[in-house]
């Protein structure tokens, strides 16, 4: 457990993320912040009350200023408008970069010594916002995207096979858009190669469904998009800081040269732990995936080029 987590963005993620790291008690103090007035408070004294029937000791407090979230150990940024149908994430890109650049400089003053998790998409150029607005080490701004694209993945991988859920080994790399990648020569089931077990076709259909995972939910929800699951990828990454459980879990982290790249935040195998990234783990590709992430890569560069600090 650690001091304070803070999470920006009082919305249907933030909202959820709050409650989430509340009942896994992650933080003595969770505060939700938000910039419409009563909406934190509310949802907060809320999750509060839960407490005494979920049966955790984590104080939630909702505020819309940064003066409560000072000191925070960790901030999860999940502020900015949601997709809605027929948007691609990149088309969030300039109201939710603006909004990231707010946050951020917040960020800075106030809790300067934390390690940031973003979840607002654009998700890999809205790390490079907070990155370069809060001047931050790599080790402390990260990106919550595998570990939702490859929660997808494994999702369907399971109900196609009728497995358990955590039987499915798998990994999604590269940006969180259309050229993700999941990694099918790493794709097992209790070590059993998934190739053994699905044909291509199949898995094909598999991988597309996961590139369009969120789209599938927009167009069902129509005036929102996905909040559970993404909440519970960025919670999970929170938790292995906080509890040092030095996973290695599919984050945006920023290059310095793993994967022949340098200058970007792009998805790969990380490992996580009390200091934030410990290490970025260079895995073997085959020549193919090395071109799709080669391809993901420059998709990341393109609006990182349009992005106004």
């Amino acid at each position: 457990m650690v001091n304070k987590i803070t999470v920006v963005g009082a919305g249907n993620v933030g909202a959820t993320t709050a409650q989430r790291v509340a009942e896994k008690e992650l933080a003595r103090t969770v505060v939700m912040v938000d910039v419409v007035e009563g909406i934190p408070q509310g949802k907060g004294l809320d999750q509060w009350e839960s407490a005494p029937i979920e049966g955790f000791d984590s104080r939630v407090i909702g505020t819309n200023g940064y003066d409560e979230t000072g000191g925070s150990d960790i901030v999860i940024i999940t502020a900015g408008i949601a997709r809605k149908p027929g948007m691609s994430r990149d088309d969030l890109l300039n109201t939710n970069a603006g909004i990231v650049k707010a946050v951020s400089e917040q960020v800075k003053r106030s809790s300067p010594k934390a390690i940031v998790i973003v979840v607002s998409n654009p998700l890999d150029v809205m790390c490079y916002v907070a990155k370069e607005v809060t001047g931050f080490p790599r080790q402390r701004v990260l990106g919550m995207a595998g570990v939702l694209d490859t929660a997808r993945y494994r999702s369907f991988l399971a109900e196609a096979l009728d497995v358990s859920v955590r039987d499915i080994q798998a990994m999604v790399l590269g940006g969180h858009g259309d050229t993700m990648v999941p990694l099918i020569s790493y794709t097992t089931v209790s070590g059993i190669p998934i190739t053994q077990l699905l044909d291509r076709a199949t898995l094909d259909t598999i991988v597309q469904r996961a590139r369009d995972g969120g789209a599938e939910i927009v167009k069902h929800l129509k005036t929102g998009s996905a909040y559970y699951a993404p909440s519970s990828g960025a919670v999970q990454m929170a938790e292995a800081i906080v509890m040092d459980q030095r996973r290695i879990l599919p984050c945006a982290a920023w290059l310095e040269g793993e994967y022949g790249m340098s200058g970007l935040f792009l998805g790969v195998p990380c490992k996580l732990g009390r200091n934030g990234l410990e290490k970025v783990i260079e895995v073997e590709l085959t020549s193919a995936e090395r071109v799709a992430l080669g391809k993901s890569a420059e998709a990341v560069r393109e609006p990182m080029k349009a992005v106004k600090l």
